[in-house]
């Protein structure tokens, strides 16, 4: 079970880069008015998203796998376990809020500022501070 909680670790992380940097190829694409730059960005954003979502697949499979193997959450003192598990509901569905402005772009029909992709980007370290505390300090 070790190798897998080792592999969980290093497959967030890498979720986790993809979901700090791809907000930010859209701040980049919101403030764009050269074509060629935006279908290079896009380009890139497409990539980064379907390569990160196959990152988020493995490491939510083995998490799955460790929550399964560990039966962490069965019993009293593991409510930290439910909360994380609502907070990685919550990075899933930002995840998916990154595919949908993705989506977007490729469209043409962003209506959204550079500004609010700043703050749009900050979220994940929101979300990943939460989820790292509950892990750490399990406070119930």
């Amino acid at each position: 079970m070790l190798w897998v909680k080792t592999f969980h670790i290093v497959f967030i992380a890498s979720w986790f880069a993809g979901l700090f940097y791809l907000p930010r190829i859209f701040v980049n694409l919101a403030q764009q008015s050269d074509s060629a730059v935006q279908v290079t960005l896009l380009g890139m954003a497409r990539r980064l998203y379907r390569f990160t979502t196959i990152l988020a697949v493995i490491a939510v499979v083995l998490g799955l796998w460790l929550y399964l193997g560990y039966r962490i959450g069965v019993g009293p003192g593991n409510g930290w376990m439910h909360a994380k598990l609502f907070f990685v509901l919550l990075i899933i569905g930002y995840h998916h809020a990154c595919g949908v402005m993705l989506r977007k772009f490729e469209q043409g029909k962003n209506t959204r500022s550079h500004k609010f992709y700043r703050w749009f980007n900050e979220v994940p370290v929101l979300l990943l501070l939460v989820v790292v505390a509950l892990v750490v300090v399990k406070p119930f």
